[in-house]
């Protein structure tokens, strides 16, 4: 049976509202799980799991232990990122930090982290070793695509290139790996998971791409967090780095006196866009997108399966990157 992305991210969504933290003891450890998982997500991480191992075999209940595991793990990260960027927001509701304090949001995303390598054990023993090796990998890399982020916030000389490195380890890395690992426990063979991890980390490196866009140019009733953030957090994005490459002396001066304002919030946004659609950034921007994403689709395109085999997995690649929220 080949599943839908639907199909999927139905299956995971049962799952993870059928954890039981609601029930367990302190609560207050456990409640902000509850809250975490019950308040939803789009699940694509898992759902690629799911889907990678479905190119290879029609029983991808075998992935869903690590799909969970993926998901769970996602969703640490997310909790402890929302602590360090002091984020108040998260899918259009307060963040684990904000609803309760800091202290329990680092200790709830502890135990999440945790909860996931115990998922994680439950896969067949036979492709345990390599899963966890790439597991491994990714979490060490997301948690120096972290470092770099924060790395960034304190230095004014950040080029596009550091900057893609980082979104690479923070953002992409996770989804080539929920490909690689379905795709191994699906049964595909060294060549064909390498190319699934590929399609992954470029597919990533546009999503992440498209979230930067988005936080400036997005509907905010679409969006689920305030729009500008970025702009107003300062972060160093590829949008606000390709404007200070392109600017001449004159706009590179008003971006970098925006950056120290103290102005009104919503003011600084507006300026800092309106040098944004002077300079073409959106554009530039969207250039890039896709540029990353013809990579992915040549990656994926070159699996040796059939071309119905990948019908699935190349529509959920066009719908990430043409999404508006």
């Amino acid at each position: 049976m080949k599943y839908t992305l639907l199909q999927c991210q139905e299956i995971i969504r049962q799952k993870m509202e059928q954890f039981p933290f609601d029930s367990l003891q302190p609560k207050e450890l456990y409640e902000p799980l509850h809250y975490t998982f019950q308040n939803g997500g789009k699940r694509l991480r898992p759902a690629l799991t799911l889907l990678s191992c479905n190119i290879f075999s029609d029983q991808v209940d075998m992935a869903l232990p690590a799909a969970l595991a993926i998901e769970v793990f996602h969703n640490f990260t997310l909790l402890h990122d929302d602590v360090m960027d002091k984020a108040d927001i998260r899918r259009g509701k307060p963040t684990i930090h904000k609803k309760w304090n800091e202290n329990v949001a680092i200790l709830s995303g502890d135990v999440m982290m945790i909860k996931a390598y115990d998922l994680l054990l439950e896969t067949d023993e036979k492709v345990l070793p390599e899963i966890l090796k790439v597991f491994n990998e990714t979490a060490t890399q997301i948690c120096e695509g972290q470092q770099l982020d924060m790395n960034f916030e304190s230095r004014t000389d950040v080029t596009i290139q550091e900057y893609l490195r980082m979104i690479e380890l923070k953002t992409s890395v996770l989804l080539a790996c929920a490909m690689k690992i379905g795709g191994i426990i699906g049964g595909a063979g060294t060549n064909d998971s390498h190319k699934l991890y590929e399609f992954g980390r470029k597919l990533g490196m546009s999503f992440q791409l498209q979230d930067d866009l988005l936080d400036t140019y997005s509907d905010p009733h679409k969006f689920g967090k305030r729009i500008g953030g970025d702009i107003v957090a300062n972060k160093k994005t590829f949008l606000l780095l390709s404007a200070l490459e392109k600017a001449d002396k004159n706009k590179k001066n008003q971006l970098l006196h925006l950056l120290n304002s103290n102005d009104d919030e919503q003011e600084k946004i507006e300026q800092v866009k309106n040098i944004f659609d002077d300079l073409g950034i959106k554009e530039i921007t969207q250039q890039k997108i896709m540029l990353f994403f013809n990579e992915a689709v040549a990656a994926f395109e070159s699996l040796e399966v059939s071309k119905n085999d990948k019908t699935e997995l190349l529509d959920l690649a066009h719908q990430m990157v043409k999404r508006d929220y």
